[in-house]
């Protein structure tokens, strides 16, 4: 039991609380601060149970698990209260300045033979077709001629 204790150091305590409550700060990391303070056993401290924590801070018991073992993997505030950095890349948005330039185009052009004028679904193939995009469907070519985005 007391490997998964958790025991922080004045500093540490010092820090986490002028975190939790001085400034603004994302919610998500002010409650990552609060679990930690609640699990601290230093200077004879009873810490709270995780059922007692989660429902304190309105996070589930799961949540307030891996904040302790992160916490204790590492053992730095500093990446207690740092968001994580993406592993990843953003997807890039399909529908560039460009993309959108030609489906307008095309949809101010003469409909194909034998339709009376252009609907969403013939302007989404016909995109296709051209090979303006990999792939679009109806809505998005309704939200971009709608909108302008």
């Amino acid at each position: 039991m007391k490997k998964n204790r958790i025991e922080l150091s004045i500093e540490q305590r010092e820090e986490l609380e002028k975190f939790s409550t001085t400034g603004t700060h994302n919610v998500r990391l002010v409650n990552r601060a609060k679990t930690i303070l609640l699990s601290d056993t230093s200077e004879g401290r009873k810490p709270a149970k995780q059922g007692e924590i989660a429902l304190k801070l309105d996070i589930s018991e799961q949540t307030v698990c891996k904040i302790k073992r992160e916490f204790r993997e590492t053992n730095s505030i500093s990446d207690l209260l740092e968001r994580k950095k993406r592993s990843t890349p953003p997807v890039a948005p399909k529908i560039t300045g460009e993309v959108e330039a030609r489906i307008i185009a095309l949809a101010c052009s003469e409909p194909p033979e034998g339709a009376a004028k252009w609907t969403l679904n013939l302007l989404a193939d016909k995109s296709v077709e051209l090979n303006i995009v990999d792939s679009i469907s109806h809505m998005s070519v309704h939200r971009l001629l709608k909108n302008g985005t």
